[in-house]
């Protein structure tokens, strides 16, 4: 199994903040080897304008292996372009629209998400950064705001 670039940084630079501050959410997604099927869920959703916005935005973006970890079928499901407005919902449950570093997490903090859900921070005893039990293995900041890699895909409560 290879080691990607950002699970090199997520031990190497536990928690570091990059200098990437002249991209945006989305020039740092499109140059990601470890995010393809998050870009390609941008695209079908056509969620692009919105992460391009100046923001402030924190994104929590989960790598291609957390989408792999989602039951067989997920994915390519949500591409289809039916499912654009469930698609949506689901960036949406990704993204708050304001900027929180990890100095800024705090354990049992709750933040609203773009779709008008919550999503809840734990911090293990180790220091470690968790948004719904995902752990956050990398953080960039960018020109609207901040990237929070996670391991998995956040899913939304139901209605």
């Amino acid at each position: 199994m290879r080691r990607s670039f950002l699970a090199v940084l997520a031990v190497v630079l536990p928690f570091a903040v990059l200098a990437q501050e002249t991209k945006d959410v989305v020039d740092v997604a499109v140059a990601s080897p470890d995010h393809k099927t998050l870009v390609a869920a941008v695209k079908a959703a056509d969620y692009v304008i919105a992460l391009k916005n100046p923001g402030p935005l924190t994104v929590f973006a989960p790598t291609d292996e957390a989408f792999a970890k989602l039951p067989k079928g997920t994915v390519e499901n949500l591409l289809k372009p039916e499912r654009r407005g469930d698609l949506e919902k689901l960036l949406q449950y990704h993204v708050t629209p304001s900027t929180y570093l990890i100095k800024d997490l705090h354990h049992g903090f709750k933040l609203g998400q773009a779709n008008g859900k919550s999503v809840k921070i734990e911090k293990t005893p180790d220091g470690k950064v968790k948004i719904n039990g995902a752990n956050i293995i990398a953080t960039i900041r960018v020109s609207n705001g901040v990237v929070h890699v996670i391991d998995q895909v956040l899913l939304p409560p139901a209605p």
